[in-house]
């Protein structure tokens, strides 16, 4: 199966609440769209390995996604080793995304920026016909996809792009609460955290605001690439 876009997210639920309403623009519109955890988030303070698996599908069903798989890294202790360069060089292989999508090049939590550089490596990489690798036995053939980008997430990053996802929004809130054991729960009993509180769907909300209103939208999210683009028309512009 080839996909259209290819999410890549250390954490399960990343992508959604950084990248959700693009994932959910583009599923709608026929693109087929997934997503690839690199861990499984086992070090989160609530909720457990299963309990993520089990929200993390709920989610692909609400984005409408092609696959959803996990490889497994270590949360907290993943490196950029051969090995999960590899593992990433695989499922780009695999997939032939035309489209990456990664974690903020920076940002509050040490894994997100290293899973940046590791994804976009990996993405450079897999063009390279000298590293072989094999799937379910047979030869991979080298692929690059024709874009990496990277969403941002808790750490404001000035985006070298948006994307409306006006009419997303509220299903992209939707999609995050598939996330029962990591967001707002008035029964839970488990610690506080940085995006418990009721006041992060607000934070969710306010960023797509920030990013929506310069670009004469409502609601928006931001990406940044590490390298120049360019556009066929400047009548396309916003």
């Amino acid at each position: 199966m080839k996909l259209d876009i290819l999410a890549f997210s250390v954490h399960p639920d990343d992508a959604e609440i950084s990248a959700g309403g693009t994932l959910l623009k583009y599923s709608s519109e026929g693109k087929a769209v997934g997503i690839i955890d690199l861990t499984e988030g086992e070090l989160g303070t609530r909720g457990t390995v299963q309990s993520r698996y089990e929200e993390a599908e709920e989610s692909a069903k609400l984005l409408g996604l092609k696959i959803r798989e996990n490889l497994r890294m270590k949360d907290g202790f993943f490196e950029p080793s051969e090995e999960n360069k590899r593992l990433i060089i695989q499922q780009i292989r695999r997939f032939q995304p035309q489209i990456v999508l990664a974690n903020s090049i920076i940002d509050r939590h040490p894994d997100h920026g290293r899973a940046a550089k590791l994804v976009a490596d990996a993405c450079y990489l897999s063009g390279l016909r000298k590293i072989e690798t094999s799937w379910d036995g047979a030869e991979q053939n080298s692929f690059r996809p024709r874009l990496v980008l990277h969403y941002i997430q808790d750490y404001f990053i000035t985006p070298n792009f948006v994307i409306d996802v006006t009419p997303f929004a509220e299903k992209k809130i939707e999609v995050i609460k598939a996330y029962k054991t990591q967001f707002f729960d008035p029964n839970s009993s488990e610690p506080e955290t940085p995006i418990s509180g009721e006041e992060f769907f607000d934070f969710v909300k306010g960023r797509m605001l920030n990013f929506g209103r310069p670009a004469g939208m409502k609601y928006a999210e931001g990406f940044t690439i590490d390298r120049l683009f360019g556009v066929k028309d400047m009548f396309d512009i916003i």
